[in-house]
């Protein structure tokens, strides 16, 4: 299919760039050499260059995010006319979106007329090019669109960008329908007069297009088409139904409020109904009553109903997989999971399977370990009971867990815990940003004041990145602060991808005075050639807490929400520096079991002592962050990891496992039952089940399911892979600022985007000499390889300051 969004769809799914205009005029002027795609006035970054300058840039990287009058005396410093929103040359209006759509949508049709005449052998060569020229015109308005739709405050102009949304999104789904696109790809791609000519990516592109096809039922003849439709149609309208529509088997369980010792009695007496107290199953009430509630028997009867989903929502779930199978049947798949999988790095359920056993059986050492533990806590209890112990179950995890901490864990007793985020404020955690990316890969984060219009809301900050040599290389929005009405998921969007821009296109342009060869987005000439690029150009949204304007003290993060900047940031280094001539395979656009990488081993990075020191200062004394500190940090860590993280790391093995058992061929069996293959799949593979006889429907609250059918094993897959180059190639934090190892890994991992195949970047960062390299194994992927990987584990999980 020819729009390729290939991202990770909980936190990273979007794409757009920016270039900048030459003249205060809003003219474009080219140099009498224009086919070698120059513009005179690529932005100037050169007074950067001096240490003066870049010492300047990083205090104010700190500022414009701390100090709230800073930031309103920066951000208008840059007056006169609008550029248009994120300097898009049509969008200084709510009509600009219909008028980028028409525009766009007719070089598409321009574009699609010519390859559909294609006859000659140059014509072919140009194909893959082409394709991808006509989805970047697709991928300029439908991404930006769906983005301003959901992120912009203005009703008029959300409004609009729908418009524009569904004048491309509607075309597109023409063009997936065109099966004289797939024939022209795959004689391309049969013919090695072609294809010798063909770089590595147009390669790519082409058999990712080819592939994309196939699934989506090309080949089918017009009945059967029809069905397709139906079912995708449907499979959405279930989809939807069964994520919002989770409710409990039972309302809520009555108990005398002694059954309840251990909760808190003044939110007892508020839940009490006369003579008895009523916990309500839907909400959190169950989870506070299950690490609270002293009562065995009163923590079975809450844990068992609160694990049962109502029938009307297994009933959901059943005509979702149903659907899902039958589609998979349709287009030629043994399965909805052999759909799916077909363009992973897993390729099959098989290797996915085999990938989670190893990964169980590696964990389940810990998870041995972790109960344990807990089980003597159960012990001691029911010692001074002078009673007998049953065995440890499912419901008495949380409250051990809680049992434990209260006795081990160093937050609780430590003073200083409660000062942590008086180490990290936002400004702060952007200059560490910074400062790493410089030491690890040359790039740093330079502040840029926008003209009015440039943004969707006062509070966006503008970072432009630039490489050593004074390049400049992307576009950053940072969205991160609360507000009523926004979207409070963290999420990273590729608004636009990098992509070389042809002569041909700057020819074109220059023809028009009022034509930008990028709509006046971001642009840049790669450096060693003279060719231009559009620019990656990002917008991250988060959530922090709002600075108030009558106080000097900036928005202070918690350890997580440290954690999940540096994430999303690690979305963001992965769609810059992976600088491709195609935007099909830019940044983020690469196997979906792969893409989460970055962000992991960035989250590793935020909390490594090597790191903390670039960054971690006081907000009032700008003292660094103290010693004793960063061991509690540590020791409050390695606590959890001791008593529940290996068990957290079970729970998700778990759900990956039931998540492959639902889609393969079954649904389609009579008397497929969802409740069946959930108690048959955990107690075989869990280290404690909830009882065979419990009838819990817990796959009822299995939201993810829709979303990650087929694929919710893609982070654990990351993370063990993230956790295996953590180890080799930074030496757990060692080398976390060292200059070579940030350059090993950006040269195997981040620049390809999904130029590479991705076993080949686990392979090449890891080296020759790594045993897993042994005979190229770990590079041609498979069976073999998913099942090495699952073998390294997961190292350390993430956890809550």
């Amino acid at each position: 299919m020819l729009k390729l969004l290939r991202r990770q769809p909980w936190t990273c799914r979007r794409c757009l760039l920016q270039q900048q205009r030459a003249l205060a005029n809003r003219r474009l002027y080219y140099n009498t050499n224009a086919t070698a795609g120059i513009p005179h006035n690529v932005q100037d970054y050169t007074v950067a260059g001096n240490e003066a300058a870049k010492r300047n840039d990083d205090n104010t990287l700190r500022m414009i995010f701390d100090s709230q009058p800073f930031w309103r005396e920066f951000s208008q410093r840059k007056s006169g006319s609008s550029a248009g929103l994120l300097q898009n040359q049509y969008l200084t209006s709510p009509e600009g979106f219909l008028k980028l759509a028409s525009v766009s949508l007719q070089k598409c049709q321009e574009i699609m007329a010519r390859v559909l005449e294609v006859s000659t052998l140059e014509g072919f060569r140009r194909l893959a090019k082409d394709l991808d020229r006509l989805s970047d015109l697709l991928c300029r308005v439908i991404d930006v669109a769906d983005f301003i739709r959901s992120n912009h405050p203005n009703p008029v102009i959300q409004d609009a960008a729908t418009q524009a949304y569904a004048i491309m999104f509607e075309y597109m789904n023409v063009l997936n329908t065109e099966t004289r696109l797939n024939d022209l790809l795959k004689r391309a791609l049969a013919d090695p007069e072609v294809t010798s000519h063909w770089s590595r990516e147009e390669k790519i592109t082409a058999e990712m297009l080819v592939r994309d096809f196939a699934k989506s039922g090309i080949h089918l003849p017009m009945e059967k088409k029809k069905r397709f439709v139906e079912l995708w149609n449907s499979i959405s309208a279930v989809g939807f139904q069964f994520q919002n529509g989770m409710e409990s088997k039972i309302n809520h369980l009555s108990f005398s409020k002694d059954k309840l010792r251990g909760m808190d009695p003044m939110l007892l007496d508020r839940m009490r109904r006369f003579t008895s107290v009523r916990i309500p199953i839907d909400g959190t009430m169950p989870n506070l009553a299950l690490k609270s509630v002293h009562d065995e028997e009163a923590r079975k009867e809450i844990y068992l109903a609160s694990r049962k989903a109502s029938n009307a929502q297994i009933r959901r779930l059943t005509r979702l997989l149903e659907l899902r199978a039958e589609l998979a049947q349709l287009t030629g798949y043994q399965s909805y999971a052999h759909m799916t999988l077909s363009d992973k790095m897993a390729r099959s359920p098989e290797a996915v399977n085999k990938f989670l056993l190893a990964l169980n059986s590696n964990n389940r050492q810990n998870t041995e370990k972790e109960i344990a533990k807990l089980d003597a806590l159960k012990l001691e209890d029911y010692a001074k009971l002078g009673q007998g112990k049953p065995p440890f179950s499912p419901w008495d995890h949380a409250y051990y867990v809680e049992k434990y901490a209260a006795r081990h864990d160093v937050s609780r007793k430590s003073r200083a815990i409660s000062q942590f985020r008086s180490f990290f404020s936002l400004g702060t955690v952007m200059q560490g940003l910074s400062r790493l990316f410089t030491r690890l890969y040359g790039v740093r984060l330079v502040p840029k004041e926008t003209p009015p219009g440039e943004t969707w809301n006062p509070d966006v900050r503008r970072l432009d990145v630039v490489d050593e040599s004074n390049n400049h290389l992307a576009v950053i929005y940072c969205d991160l602060f609360s507000r009523p009405g926004k979207n409070p998921n963290p999420t990273h969007f590729t608004l636009r991808c990098s992509r070389a821009i042809s002569p041909e296109e700057v020819s074109e342009a220059a023809l028009s005075s009022d034509i930008h060869p990028n709509d006046g987005m971001a642009t840049g000439i790669k450096p060693g050639t003279n060719t231009l690029y559009q620019l990656p150009t990002i917008a991250l949204i988060c959530d922090f807490t709002t600075p108030s304007p009558n106080s000097s003290e900036p928005s202070l993060l918690s350890k997580h929400s440290v954690q999940t900047l540096f994430h999303e940031m690690g979305h963001a280094i992965h769609s810059v520096l992976a600088r491709t001539d195609l935007q099909t395979i830019s940044g983020t656009r690469c196997a979906t079991d792969f893409v989460e990488l970055p962000s992991v081993i960035m989250e590793s990075f935020a909390t490594a002592p090597e790191v903390l020191s670039l960054y971690a200062r006081h907000w009032q004394t700008n003292q660094p962050l103290p010693e004793d500190m960063i061991q509690t940090m540590r020791l409050n860590h390695e606590n959890y990891e001791n008593i529940q993280g290996a068990m957290d790391n079970e729970a998700q093995i778990m759900m990956a496992l039931l998540d492959q058992a639902y889609h393969d061929s079954s649904p389609l069996n009579l008397g497929f039952d969802t409740t069946q293959i959930f108690h048959t799949l955990y107690p075989k593979h869990a280290t404690i089940a909830d009882p065979v006889n419990s009838q819990t429907t817990w796959q009822g609250y299995f939201g993810h399911l829709f979303n990650y059918g087929a694929s919710y094993y893609s982070y654990l897959f990351d993370r063990a892979i993230a956790s295996k180059l953590w180890s080799n190639t930074f030496q757990d934090g060692k080398l976390a600022t060292d200059r070579e190892a940030g350059e090993r890994f950006k040269n195997e991992v981040l620049r390809w985007g999904g130029g590479r195949d991705g076993w080949e970047c686990v392979a090449g960062v890891l080296g020759d000499n790594h045993p897993a390299n042994a005979n190229g194994k770990l590079a041609e992927g498979g069976e073999d390889a998913m099942m090495e990987v699952g073998l390294w584990g997961l190292g350390q999980s993430r956890s809550e300051m």
